[in-house]
Parts: C-alpha cells; structure tokens; sequence
C-alpha cells in the first residue's frame, strides 16, 4: 500500500509549510493531498517546489477534491496539464459533486443540471478528453463544447473522482483512473471495491485499472482529550454541515458505514441547541474512534493502515491538535511509512 499525506491549508507562513512539504518528501510519503481551499493549483505547485529540496523531483501532489460546477472542465483541465508539465507527472487532479445536490449551490454557481451523478458524468467525459488533447464535442448537463481542445495537454494527468455513495463510486469505475474516499472504514473500503468492480464492467474495464485512494484522519497529542477535541472538531460540520445545510452525501455514507445512531445523538444536540463547543465535547466516541486515530503517537501508524485496509493508497489526513507547525510534524513522524525491514 502507497501511504500519502492530505494537508489541508493551515494558515502557516510559507517558509513552514515548505518545510513540512520538505519533510514530507524525506520521510517518504508519496504525495500531498490538498482540498479544494484558495487555490489548491497553486498550493500543489508550491509544496512540489518547496519539497524539491528533500528528493530529486520533488514530492507528488494531487488535489482531492474540487466541486464540479464552481470551475469549467476546461479550465479545470488546464490547470492540471500546466501542473502535471511542472511537476513531470508528480500531479493528480481530483473531482467531485461537492453540494451540487442542493437547489442552493446550483443557484450560486449556474448549474443548470439537476442530476449530480450527470453533472460528474459529464465533467469526468470531458476532462478526460480534454487532458487527452482531443478535440472535445460534447452538448448535455448545462455544458456546451464544440472541437474544443488543448493542445499542450500531456495526457497523463490521473483523474480522480470523490466518491461517498455506491452509484458515483460505479461511476468512477467506469470513467475515473482513480477513486478517493474522503471517510471510510475497513467494511467501506471493500465496498467500494465492489462498486468499482460493477462501473469497470458497464465500460468493459479491469478494475483494477482504477486506483483505489482512502483517508483516515490523525490527530496525536501527549494530552488524548485534547487531540480527541481536535478530531471531533474536524468531523462534526460533515454532520452538522455548513451555512445551514445538512451534507446529505456525507450523513449517507456515515449511514451506511453503521453510524445512524451517532447522527440521530448529535442531531439531538444540535436540536436542543448545543453550540460548536458543546458539540465537540459531547461528540460519540465510537464514531470518532472509527472514522480517525486519536491519541499517542504510538498507535498512529497502524490505525491507519488498519482503517484504510484495502486500499491501494492511505492518505493520512492531518489534523493538528495545536497551532503551528510542531502539531503537524508529530503527526508525519507518527503515520510515517515503514520501509521495509525497519523497526516500528
């Protein structure tokens, strides 16, 4: 199993998050994952610079996720051909449906089709094509190409897909070079490893063509309450959401993985009127416990490969206990991969 890093923006000077980039590379992670915050192009590219340092070429970056509908799939696809060019190949480009499910973020953004599965569907068809230097024609889901084309592109650019329920995981099995889960369990890895199967089948694949990418968040700290805090903080808004609106993708998927009865004990909450604090601190445990590593630094190491179980690739979602750098360097020793024949 390939074992990567997701580090998200920490609000760190440039010079520390070179050097966690640096540090990164040396310790032997294969890529860092970033989500769609600022601009997660330009942020892939500094942390492939700054990580040129530690190894000749630099680390791999990749992007997981950037919500279809707020950018164009041409302007998606540039990006990522001008990054792999730089990079020479370190990058892979990451799409999903985001919230495009709600009436709210399809007002904001334009989105004229209703469907997120089409919407993806169409972006994926697209952006391949795109990324391929093919001349693109395609009419459907509010997106209208007639012999578009981008000639510089390489294509070699992986494209990913973020997936939280079974159909956009077949999806990604029929369309994508990769599937990213952003949450799992052990019994959720191997689901969609069955779901890959069944999209890889509708377009004559081999499944395992399709790169299977699982997350699992780690937050240590000498004091375990104080990282549990720090994780619980990182998964509540997956269950509360965001300006107001319940991620009903997530809640789902957090459904299906068995914890229904952690979501109806914080909707309670939530009910009764409990602030983010309160929240935080009354969050279930179980479900904290399987969804992430808490705790000494230890234990990190082979929670993650325990939670990721599976997959072809773990990405150690950092989750800083702290501010400043020190919290996240902890967390890249701790989760650090194991070469072979090296003591843990």
């Amino acid at each position: 199993m390939d074992l990567d890093v997701g580090l998200d923006l920490v609000g760190l000077p440039y010079d520390a998050e070179a050097e966690i980039a640096a540090r990164a590379a040396r310790l032997g992670y294969g890529r860092i994952w970033v989500g769609s915050v600022a601009d997660p192009f330009q942020t892939c590219a500094l942390r492939w610079a700054a990580s040129r340092s530690a190894i000749p070429g630099g680390i791999g970056t990749a992007i997981g996720v950037v919500p279809v509908g707020t950018q164009t799939p041409v302007s998606l696809a540039a990006s990522a051909a001008a990054l792999t060019r730089l990079t020479s190949g370190r990058f892979v480009l990451g799409v999903g449906a985001g919230t495009a499910y709600e009436p709210a973020f399809r007002r904001t953004w334009g989105i004229e089709e209703v469907s997120s599965l089409a919407l993806v569907r169409a972006y994926l068809q697209t952006i391949r094509g795109l990324l391929g230097g093919q001349s693109v024609t395609f009419h459907g889901s509010g997106i209208r190409y007639d012999g578009a084309r981008l000639p510089t592109a390489r294509g070699d650019t992986p494209l990913f897909l973020g997936a939280a329920g079974p159909e956009m995981t077949k999806l990604g099995g029929e369309l994508a070079d990769g599937i990213y889960l952003s949450w799992c369990t052990p019994d959720s890895v191997a689901r969609a490893r069955a779901d890959i199967a069944a999209g890889a089948a509708r377009a004559g694949r081999d499944p395992a063509e399709v790169t299977l990418a699982a997350s699992a968040r780690v937050c240590v700290d000498d004091d375990p309450d104080a990282a549990r805090r720090a994780l619980a903080a990182a998964l509540v808004r997956y269950v509360t959401g965001w300006n107001g609106a319940r991620p009903r993708a997530y809640r789902a998927a957090f459904t299906r993985m068995g914890y229904g009865p952690e979501i109806a004990e914080v909707d309670g909450l939530t009910e009764r009127g409990a602030g983010q604090e309160e929240l935080i601190e009354a969050f279930p445990e179980r479900m904290l416990r399987g969804l992430g590593y808490f705790g000494p630094a230890s234990g990190a190491a082979e929670a993650v490969r325990r939670q990721v179980a599976g997959a072809d690739t773990a990405v150690v979602r950092v989750v800083p206990a702290r501010p400043g750098a020190d919290a996240i360097h902890a967390i890249l020793e701790a989760s650090r991969p194991v070469k072979e024949g090296t003591p843990q």
